[in-house]
């Protein structure tokens, strides 16, 4: 199941059943069964807290996926700076909700075990991410 949860800030969450939907199907598509996703909104200060106590890394950053994972059944932790969302939105010229799921789906495929570190995995998980964005639907 797939959960949502503002953590330090004050965020109202649309299109949850439909978002919850398009996960699954993302998911099955990749022949794995949805368990417990939980994704925590949060901000810039927070991610960062986070980032730097388990991973030692100071910098900020839109996403860190917590895997936990087991054979065929995805499930983890994914959180995301809602600040930096915005902010990457506005650079890109593209809408906070598109930027948002772009970053949501993202964390899914890291769970589906793609990964974004070399030039060729980053631009596999571009077209993974173009791929699930173009079959969301957003009607509840």
């Amino acid at each position: 199941m797939v959960h949502f949860f503002p953590e330090d800030v004050s965020f109202e969450f649309a299109h949850s059943n439909s978002l919850s939907q398009w996960i699954d199907q993302t998911i099955t598509d990749h022949k794995k069964e949805l368990g417990d996703v939980n994704y925590i909104f949060c901000s810039d200060s927070y991610l960062h807290e986070i980032n730097l106590q388990y991973l030692n890394h100071d910098t900020f950053t839109d996403i860190i996926t917590f895997d936990q994972s087991e054979n065929d059944q995805i499930q983890g932790d994914i959180f995301i700076s809602i600040d930096r969302v915005r902010e990457n939105a506005r650079d890109r010229r593209i809408s906070f909700e598109d930027e948002l799921h772009r970053v949501m789906i993202h964390g899914i495929l890291h769970l589906l075990g793609y990964n974004d570190k070399t030039p060729k995995e980053k631009q596999l998980m571009r077209e993974k991410e173009d791929e699930c964005l173009s079959l969301r639907n957003l009607n509840e």
